[in-house]
Formats: C-alpha cells, structure tokens, sequence
C-alpha cells in the first residue's frame, strides 16, 4: 500500500537558487481519488462520487520563475463527461470534512467579493471531455506566499463558488524573492 501512495502521490520538485538567493520552483504531483475515509491513503479525496468518482485521476505541476511569475497547470482523467468544473487553489490541505481546505488562496486577501476573480486567485476551471478528461492552466505575474497555498478544490460549477466535489492535496512552494 505504501508503495502505491509513493508512486502516486510523490511530487517531483527542484530547487535553484541564484547568486542573490533568488531561485525557481518546479512541481508535478499526482493522485487518484479517494472516499474521504481513505485520506490516510491519498492526498486526493472526492466528495461526490457522480462528479468525481473513486479512482479518477489528477495531476497539478506549478512553476515559480524567480522574478515570481507563476504558471499552475491540472490535468484529470475519470471526471463526469461534458460537466464544467470550477477549480482553485486553497490555502489549507484536504480533509474528510469538504470546509478543511478553508478558503481561495488569494493574491491580495479580501473579505471584498471583487477580490474573488482570476486576476486575484488561481482558477482552473475547465469541462471535462466526452472521455472525462480535462486540464487547464493560470499563468500569474506573481508567486504563492509560503505555506498559504496548500490544495486545489474542485467545485461543482465553474466561477468563483459552487459545492466543493473534490480536494487534492497539493505541495505548492514558493521561490526566493517573488512577489
């Protein structure tokens, strides 16, 4: 069982830094999704099993540049065909209760709703394909505060809210320097 976690779940990252301390951020994870009483066996939990079901598979990679442009992609496999997803970055890791992963990162927080909008978060919100495919990529000027950036939470329609279907534990890091 250990195995399979590692396999599955391991995030490939690399670090460099530059002379003044600066570096770059590079990450691939990947999952298949679990029932939340399995969370001890994947960093991937699916919530509703007819939008996401048991075994679906994702895939999140980020890259931090060191000026701090950050690009965050997803791919996933299994989802509901012809369904559109809103997806984003949480600021809290996964849990059995669907409210663990807490709020959107936000880039400048705020209990403002205008702040809820893709220049100010990281939305990956796509429809999976008539296979259940689907990915999607946000590319920002600026990098993930560290330790603020901790899941992607799949919601059950695209936009900046909607029932949470889905969480994916995620190693986001940050790079020296960045915004």
């Amino acid at each position: 069982m250990l195995a399979g976690i590692c396999a599955g779940a391991v995030a490939a990252a690399l670090f460099a830094g530059g002379p003044d301390g600066a570096g770059v951020y590079a990450m691939r994870t990947d999952a298949r999704f679990a029932p939340p009483g399995d969370a001890g066996r994947s960093p991937a939990l699916t919530y509703d099993r007819e939008l996401v079901p048991v075994a679906s598979w994702i895939e999140v990679g980020q890259r931090t540049a060191r000026d701090g442009a950050t690009t965050v992609r997803l791919r996933v496999t299994g989802m509901k065909p012809g369904h559109a997803y809103g997806v984003h970055v949480h600021r809290e890791p996964c849990g059995a209760d669907p409210q663990a992963a807490g709020g959107h990162y936000q880039h400048r927080p705020s209990g403002d709703p205008h702040h809820v909008a893709p220049h100010n978060e990281v939305w990956l919100d796509f429809r999976a394909d008539r296979h259940g495919r689907g990915a999607a990529s946000a590319r920002h000027p600026w990098g993930f505060r560290r330790g603020e950036a901790s899941s992607v939470v799949i919601h059950d329609v695209p936009g900046g809210a909607g029932a949470r279907v889905a969480c994916f534990t995620v190693p986001f890091g940050w790079a020296a320097g960045s915004r």
